[in-house]
């Protein structure tokens, strides 16, 4: 059970269009509770909706580049939440095959392109050191533009907010959701 809990129907008109806002194409599903616990607190719920919907909407990085490392931030961080939402809507869809979304939980270096194995090793400095070493920002400098180097920095500390959030909230796993892979 999450130590805050999510709002429940009915809403509040205002509440409602939030969390439409929040869910977009995937609005024929029940609102995450991740988005219905952050709606506890509107105004900081809208500013983090903008950058959560730029960063996956927006982005320069390749769909499977951009959940490469959101899947591999959130198995990082231990976020099960998190990760099986992300592995259920995004993961098939954005290219991730069945073994790289295991890959991002359970160690496996052939799975990945090269690109992404670069992206793998980002995360992982990121969240063992909260930096890069010069080897990998060398790596990155060569393979990836400065705009998409930003985009990545950004989108790795924006989903490890999001796993702090969920995993400190202890969310339950959404029902609908991929299952966290066993290590």
């Amino acid at each position: 059970m999450s130590r805050i809990t999510p709002l429940s129907p009915p809403y509040a008109p205002e509440t409602e269009a939030s969390l439409a806002r929040w869910m977009g194409a995937a609005g024929d599903r029940e609102p995450l509770a991740l988005f219905r616990v952050l709606e506890r607190h509107p105004d900081l719920a809208s500013r983090m909706r903008v950058l959560g919907s730029g960063l996956l909407g927006h982005g320069t990085l390749p769909a499977v580049e951009r959940e490469t490392v959101v899947q591999r931030v959130c198995a990082r961080a231990g976020c099960s939440y998190e990760w099986g939402v992300h592995a259920q809507v995004f993961g098939e869809r954005a290219g991730l095959t069945l073994r790289q979304l295991r890959a991002t939980v359970v160690d496996d270096e052939a799975a990945w392109t090269p690109r992404q194995a670069i992206l793998v090793r980002v995360v992982d400095e990121l969240h063992d050191g909260a930096d890069l070493t010069d080897g990998t920002w060398a790596e990155l400098r060569a393979g990836f533009e400065d705009r998409q180097i930003v985009e990545v920095l950004v989108l790795a500390g924006w989903y490890r907010t999001i796993a702090y959030v969920a995993n400190a909230l202890r969310l339950p796993d959404e029902e609908w959701a991929a299952r966290f892979p066993e290590a």
